[in-house]
Formats: structure tokens, C-alpha cells, sequence
């Protein structure tokens, strides 16, 4: 849907240019370069030589806290004019030089009407009219004669925040949508548009006509269109029109906000708006809660698949290989991993990021996303530990993974994705490749023998659990922690930061670098037990804590997950990636807890 066009109001004003444009008399001058100052700092041959006044119009002057507010207010501000020379056959153009301070000798005055008042385009006052109805007639005149007019909330926002009554090139009813920076895209009906811009200038909003940084929230009729990709990609708040009304509703009330967070998440596009799901080679229950959540929380509609109807065919690319049927030009034919990325970012995603190619081979089933929270590249502690180990499984026929005590490949977690030596004699073999050598020579000049006594082939155990070990752990802080920790999240924070205290705590230390150490430089008088007592306190320390609190920590996963859909699909994405073996967040930070009596059985 294409985006709107420029609207012309009946003065001939662009209701879609900068609202910081100034007045229809008056030069488009960009009113963040215009110099703010007090009748001092001005020249006296600029200094206008006017009087300032405040005029309460009809039910205005009955509001008895606004007559005590005023009485507060000393200071408005008054724009510095300065006429620029034309030709004959065009109007003089105004433009303002300066926005000064200056003193509002009288509170207030009291009328009716703008006859009463007499002189109410006197070129010798500097005029502020407060109106409490912009709905009525006397309102309308003002705005025709290009008077200054502001709401009753304006001027108790003032006195509340001590602040000069401000200076506007529109009228101003309120500040509820002060310094927000408004684009609207997928209107297409000049009425509506029209209105809506009205409300967002009397509420003190700014409206551009193009998408810039400088936006901060995007009102969309369309989840179609650049600026509505552009504004997820940059993490802008997309709102429904709704929410411009609503705010209306509330704008007699001082301190409230339209952006608070609360207020504004009622009337967020939901990512799945004007979308039609399908959903393909997903189990029953994983269908159904996939179906569930289209609705509640993505604001889609779900169809069988093969439904013409159908916008996007989310597709569980570990299952299907091939499609059933040929899909229509119109249809997304997207994996799993977008569905759960819109649901975690609040947005719906980018469908190109992810979508499916039937002909993928499983070699190559790497997800490529914008939200993809990939683990960095391995540090050098990590690839000591596995040229470490690579090592030591050439210099021995003992194989380099200790054997898999739970049959179930759907509940275990594979040392082998954790701890990928693809340079191992078993790897290279399975794979139909020469092994490759070690880049990281020993630092023992001489090479072990293949056989070694029952104590080394122990130690060499421990060290390999412990390299897996810290591997998950890795996996659990690079994976989940760090991403949940991270500032400017699309969407906001998935977790609040006490959530993710509870969930992570403290994870305990590891003791990598001392058993390499001790496994390159072998010999029968080595103790790993003198490794175990050098750091017998730290893990005292360490431990015990994150043991009696996994309990807790399992239940808080639980919980968010229930309570938070975008959890819910961070863990789905995350969970579903090779780093984690098919396994949950809660069965990775199991391991801790099991860590050190799996350590007592190697040592006994």
C-alpha cells in the first residue's frame, strides 16, 4: 500500500510538513534554529515594543485552579519577527529571528467574545488566548484571525513545571505529545488523515512526511510499505490510529504521557495484523499452540494448509524437505524462526530473512536473521580446550567422548554439536576427510605413548567432561544471559533485570586452564586433587548458592514463559539451535548442579 501523500489544509499549509514549521504567515523556518532568549540579550532596535497579555476565553475564565495557576505564571514567550523584503507582485514574508521571555505584567483578562475585547489583532499586544472547547465557534474565529490559542492544560502544565507559557505556530490544547515526532503511512482517506494530524498538533506532537531517525513513532494503518519496515528494523514504536483518539480522551489530564509505555502498548500493531497463517510439518500440540498465539498475541488469523487465502506458510524446516503443493506467487513460504522472531521483537519481521528453500541441504541449515542472537566466535580460552583435546584423542585410540548414558537423542545434549574438533580422527573419518594437524603443538617436547595407566586415562575423562562443561556454560551466558542483558532490544526488555538475576544467579567458575595445564604436562606424580584443594573455597563459595536456588530459577523460567509470549519465543528460537542440543534453558542450567558430583565420581 502506497504511503500518504502531502494533505493541503484550506489556509494552504501542509498538514504533513514539520509542525515545527511556524506559522502560515510566516516563512517555513525550522523552529529547532530558532534562538531562544531574554528581552535583554536582544538588540534594542529588535526588541518589540508590545505588551503581553493572557485572555481567558468564555468558560475558561469560570476555571478556578486555572485563575490560580496564571497568578503563578510571570514569563511567556514571544517570538521575534522580522519582515523580508519582496518584489511588488508578492506578500511580504515573516520570519522569526529570536523567541524571547518576557513579563506578563496583567494574569489575566476575562471575555466572551473577540468584539468585546476590541483589540485583538493590535500589532502593540502580544495575545495568548486560553480556550477550553477547540469544538467551538469562537475557537474556529480565533484560528481564522492567526491567533495564538492554547488549552487550559497547557498553562496548569506550566505552573506545575515552573515553565513560561510557550510559544506555538498551532494551537495547543495540551503537551501530552510533547517532543514526540509522529509518520503515518497506509491512510489512504484525506478526512481521517486529516483529523488525526489536527489532534496530534494540538496535543504538541511534530508530524513528518518522510521516515527519519528523528521519528519516534510510526501510526500505521498497513504493515505494508518501507516505512513500516524501516521502523521495525529500527525498533520505532508502530501504533493504530486508536491510539491518537485515546489520548484525545485523556488530554485533560496533566501529567499524562501518550508515549508511556502502558498506555501505548494498548494500540501497538501486532505483528501478525492483516496476515493469514499456515502452519506446516509441526506436531499437533506444537500446531495448536502456534495457532493460539497467531491470534492472541499476534492479532493474525490462521487457515489449513493449501487455503488461497493464505499470506504466510510457516514451515518446520527439520521435518519437510519438500512442499505438497506448488505455492502461489502472493505466499510467504517462511521457517518457523520468523513467526518466533515477530513474537519476540513485537513486530513482524522481515519475510526474506528466513525464508524457506526447499532444496536446502541439512549441511547448511544455518538460520541467516536480523534477529538471530548467533554465539561469537570462539575465544582463545575455548579453542586451547579443544585443540587440547584433539590432541589428546590422536595420541591415544581411547575414544574422545565418554559414551552416552541416556538413549534418548531428543532429551540428551550432544557433546559432539557442543564441542564441534572437526579435525578428530572419528570426525574426519565419518566425514570422508583426511584429518588435519593439530594447530597448536604440546608443550611436552615428548609424545605421550599410546597407552597410559588407568590414573592418566581418568584424569583425560575429567578433563574432557570439563571442556564440554565449559562449552554449556558458554552456551548458556552467550545464548541466552548476554541477549537478555542487552540494552535497546527490538520491542523493550523480554525479561526485567530481577527476572533474569533469578534465572542466571551467579554461574559458578570453571577449572579449564590448571587441568590443561596438567594433562599437556603429564606424569604419574601429577594430582589433579592438588587442583581440586587450590580452588576447594572458591567453589565452596560459588556453588551452594546456585544449587539451592535452581529450584527457584527453573520455576521463574516457567513462569516468564507462561506470562511472556516474547520469552516464550526467544526460547524457541534459541532453543531450537544446534549450540543447545535440542535442550531447554532449564536442562542446560541443570549442569552446574550436577557437575560436582559427576567430579567426586571421577576422583573416587
Amino acid at each position: 500500500m502506497a504511503d500518504n501523500s502531502a494533505l493541503v489544509s484550506e489556509t494552504g499549509r501542509s498538514l504533513l510538513a514539520d509542525s515545527s514549521v511556524l506559522d502560515s504567515k510566516i516563512i517555513e523556518t525550522s523552529k529547532e534554529n530558532v534562538f531562544h532568549a531574554t528581552v535583554l540579550d536582544v538588540e534594542a532596535e529588535e526588541m518589540p515594543q508590545i505588551e503581553t497579555r493572557v485572555v481567558l476565553v468564555q468558560e475558561a475564565g469560570k476555571h478556578e485552579e486555572l485563575l490560580k495557576a496564571l497568578e503563578t505564571i510571570k514569563i511567556m514567550e514571544v517570538p521575534v519577527i522580522k519582515i523580508k523584503e519582496s518584489s511588488p507582485d508578492k506578500s511580504e514574508e515573516k520570519l522569526i529571528k529570536s523567541i524571547i521571555h518576557m513579563e506578563i505584567k496583567m494574569p489575566y483578562i476575562k471575555t466572551d467574545t473577540i468584539e468585546e475585547l476590541g483589540d485583538s489583532d493590535s500589532p502593540e499586544f502580544e495575545t495568548i488566548f486560553v480556550v477550553s472547547d477547540f469544538q467551538a465557534p469562537i475557537f474556529s474565529n480565533l484560528c481564522k484571525a492567526d491567533c495564538r490559542v492554547i488549552g487550559p492544560p497547557v498553562v496548569l502544565h506550566c505552573a506545575q513545571k515552573g515553565e513560561p507559557l510557550p510559544f506555538s505556530c498551532r494551537p495547543l490544547y495540551c503537551t501530552s505529545m510533547l517532543n514526540l515526532v509522529l509518520c503515518f503511512t497506509g491512510f489512504r482517506k484525506k478526512d481521517e488523515l486529516v483529523k488525526l494530524v489536527t489532534l496530534v498538533h494540538h496535543m504538541g506532537g511534530i508530524i513528518r512526511r518522510d521516515f527519519s531517525s528523528k521519528v519516534t513513532h510510526l501510526v500505521a494503518n498497513s504493515t505494508h510499505g518501507d516505512k513500516f519496515r524501516i521502523a521495525v528494523s529500527l525498533g520505532i514504536p508502530i501504533v493504530k490510529a486508536e491510539w491518537i483518539y485515546k489520548a484525545w480522551e485523556k488530554r485533560n489530564e496533566i501529567d499524562f504521557c501518550a508515549a508511556d509505555d502502558y498506555f501505548r502498548n494498548q494500540f501497538k500493531v501486532p505483528p501478525f495484523q492483516d496476515c493469514m497463517l499456515s502452519f506446516l510439518g509441526f506436531s499437533d500440540d506444537e500446531k495448536a499452540n502456534m495457532e493460539e498465539m497467531t491470534e492472541m498475541q499476534g492479532g493474525g488469523h490462521y487457515l489449513p494448509v493449501g487455503d488461497e487465502r493464505c499470506t504466510h506458510l510457516v514451515v518446520e524446516e527439520s521435518t519437510v524437505k519438500d512442499l505438497p503443493f506448488e505455492p502461489l506467487k502472493k505466499l510467504y513460504v517462511v521457517k518457523q524462526e520468523w513467526f518466533w522472531g515477530s513474537i519476540q521483537m513485537d513486530a513482524r519481521a522481515g519475510e526474506s530473512m528466513y525464508l524457506f528453500e526447499k532444496s536446502e541441504s541439512p549441511d547448511f541449515k544455518k538460520s541467516v536473521s536480523l534477529l538471530s542472537l548467533s554465539t561469537p566466535n570462539s575465544n582463545r580460552k575455548r579453542r586451547r580446550l579443544k585443540e587440547t583435546l584433539a590432541q589428546l584423542t590422536r595420541e591415544t585410540d581411547m575414544s574422545p567422548f565418554p559414551p552416552r548414558k541416556r538413549p534418548s537423542a531428543e532429551h540428551s545434549l550432544s557433546i559432539g554439536s557442543l564441542l564441534d574438533i572437526s579435525n578428530t580422527p572419528e570426525s574426519s573419518a565419518a566425514n570422508g576427510e583426511t584429518p588435519k594437524t593439530c594447530a597448536r603443538p604440546s608443550k611436552n617436547s615428548t609424545s605421550l605413548p599410546l597407552k597410559q595407566s588407568a590414573r592418566w586415562q581418568v584424569a583425560k575423562e575429567l578433563y574432557q567432561t570439563e571442556s564440554n562443561y565449559v562449552d554449556i556454560l558458554t552456551t548458556i551466558i552467550q545464548l541466552f544471559q548476554v541477549p537478555l542483558e542487552k540494552e535497546g532490544q527490538l520491542g523493550g526488555p523480554i525479561l526485567a533485570q530481577e527476572e533474569i538475576k533469578t534465572i542466571f544467579g551467579s554461574i559458578p567458575d570453571i577449572l579449564d586452564e590448571d587441568l590443561e595445564d596438567l594433562m599437556i604436562n603429564w606424569t604419574e606424580s601429577k594430582s589433579i586433587g592438588d587442583i581440586i584443594l587450590k580452588y576447594s573455597k572458591d567453589l565452596l563459595k560459588t556453588y551452594p548458592p546456585f544449587v539451592n536456588f535452581f529450584e527457584m530459577s527453573k520455576e521463574t523460567i516457567t513462569r516468564c514463559e507462561k506470562q511472556k509470549p516474547r520469552f516464550h519465543a526467544f526460547l524457541k528460537i534459541n532453543q531450537a539451535k544446534p549450540e543447545c542440543g535440542r535442550q531447554s534453558l532449564a536442562e542446560l542450567l541443570i549442569r552446574p548442579v550436577q557437575r560436582l558430583p559427576s567430579v567426586a565420581l571421577l576422583l573416587n
